[in-house]
């Protein structure tokens, strides 16, 4: 029988004691926000407060999104950019390096600019800026991209031959362009007056003068010149069109793609200051990095830029990658909100955990995360006694998350399984999965064939059987091979589905 003893105690002595501990997460009032001033997000999982995002108390508008292929990013930064053009009116420019949005920005009405398929984009073009200024920002690029920093002589050389194309076009290097009517040179230019030059004869070191000219004429190229002829697009109004893809996709490796987007971030980041402060609330226009490692993860590259200054003027980036590492540690460290999706490897959550010093709590919950599960870290303006990191249940979208899953329960052992080492199913959002396939190189037809057998198993599907849809589709060994290795897996669970699907 338990007896039970009152005792008198004084309550400076109760106030000592603590009885209770807050779960991690903010109250009520910091999560829910002006509805006409802020972007609905999800309810947290703890007390399923509902989360409506605004910048008003934070750091600065900038967010940086991580989590793996399949995860729900594309699908967060959709449903981000949507709800911001509803309540702000705000305008996207998406920098897409995979192509994996511009499908959803035709359904949207918005507009799709595809290079190496039509469009071309001049990158000397000055778009309202001195010469001088946009010569910076051209060497940069190529600091970034190419050795040339490597040879000075090189460097000077090319630098002296793109001031001389804007003196021939007319230009005054020192001031604004004040006629329209003034066409901007192109790269093809400069690349002929460093040839005019070697063909004199004249200048003492030859070898320096032939190898600036070959570094350049990579751009160039007939049939890969998509940044060395007259543009084809207004860049003026890029962050005033609404929503733009720029597809970046079709081009022939990642330099062509780092340098488009270098000179559209450099772009964006002058009509920032040219247009300067505003009083109005909201986000003029929102930047979207996705995946783009080679631009996100330089020192020089403008992302840090719009980071530092983007909040004064209203612009946000948000910079989004299966690896956080891939992320500069300037705009990780500096961005206001981070959203962290499903994460596989220990090392990425150890990168995390110390950058943003959330508990081994959250850690373990990340790694426990579905398909749109998220933790949300948000960084104040002013001091605050309340955790800045929380878990939502789960991202909530414009449309239905829809997520399908390939089941691989069926190759693994009892011991296996029932030690729990091993992923026992990966899980896909719909879109993400379609463009996974996309990369692969299987057939629209055959996509539509596999989405439509696995919505007849309720968006289930078995490794084995799926192995042996791809086959029945001629998709290659190869790429098979290829498909779950990025889902990386261990080299005996691969062997161990290909053999047994007959692959």
């Amino acid at each position: 029988m338990t007896l039970l003893r009152f005792q008198h105690i004084m309550s400076n002595e109760i106030s000592k004691r603590a009885f209770f501990s807050r779960p991690p997460e903010p109250p009520a009032e910091v999560l829910i926000n002006d509805p006409l001033q802020s972007l609905y997000i999800g309810t947290t999982k703890i007390f399923r407060v509902p989360f409506s995002w605004t910048f008003a108390n934070l750091t600065n508008p900038h967010i940086s999104v991580v989590g793996i292929t399949g995860a729900g990013k594309s699908y967060f930064v959709k449903t981000l950019l949507l709800r911001a053009s509803y309540i702000w009116n705000t305008n996207a420019v998406i920098i897409d390096w995979a192509g994996e949005y511009k499908a959803w920005v035709k359904q949207t009405g918005g507009v799709v600019i595809s290079f190496a398929k039509g469009d071309y984009l001049n990158i000397m073009d000055l778009s309202g800026m001195k010469p001088l200024d946009r010569v910076k920002q051209i060497m940069n690029s190529f600091a970034i991209l190419t050795d040339i920093g490597s040879y000075p002589e090189q460097r000077r050389l090319t630098e002296e031959a793109i001031e001389q194309a804007y003196v021939n076009s007319g230009l005054i290097l020192s001031e604004k362009p004040t006629k329209k009517s003034v066409e901007s040179p192109t790269l093809k230019m400069v690349i002929s007056l460093l040839e005019e030059k070697l063909q004199e004869g004249t200048y003492e070191y030859p070898a320096e003068l032939e190898n600036a000219i070959y570094r350049l004429r990579q751009f160039a190229r007939e049939g890969e010149d998509y940044f060395a002829r007259r543009s084809t697009i207004d860049l003026g109004k890029l962050a005033e069109s609404g929503l733009v893809d720029i597809d970046l996709s079709g081009l022939p490796d990642e330099r062509f793609r780092a340098l488009g987007a270098l000179f559209i971030l450099q772009t964006l980041k002058e009509k920032m200051r040219a247009e300067g402060f505003s009083e109005t609330k909201g986000l003029k226009a929102i930047i979207v990095l996705d995946e783009a490692w080679k631009v996100a993860s330089d020192d020089k590259s403008d992302a840090i830029t719009i980071v530092r200054e983007g909040r004064k003027y209203q612009f946000g980036l948000i910079v989004a990658s299966q690896n956080p590492t891939d992320i500069n540690e300037a705009i990780f460290s500096n961005v206001g909100t981070s959203f962290i999706l499903r994460i596989k490897f220990e090392k990425f959550l150890n990168y995390l955990q110390g950058s943003l010093n959330f508990s081994d709590f959250i850690r373990s919950e990340i790694s426990k995360f579905g398909v749109g599960q998220a933790a949300v870290e948000m960084a104040f303006q002013t001091a605050i006694r309340f955790p800045e990191t929380f878990i939502l249940e789960r991202i909530q979208g414009e449309e239905p998350l829809y997520v399908y899953t390939i089941d691989l329960t069926d190759v693994l052992t009892q011991s296996e399984l029932s030690a729990g080492l091993m992923v026992r199913d990966y899980q896909f959002e719909k879109e993400e999965l379609r463009n996974k396939f996309i990369d692969f190189n299987i057939s629209s037809e055959g996509v539509d064939e596999l989405f439509q057998r696995m919505d007849a198993q309720a968006r289930t599907i078995k490794v084995i059987d799926f192995i042996q849809s791809l086959r029945e589709k001629d998709v290659q060994s190869s790429i098979i091979i290829a498909f779950l290795k990025s889902l990386s897996l261990d080299d005996t669970i691969i062997t161990r589905i290909v053999q047994r699907a007959g692959a």
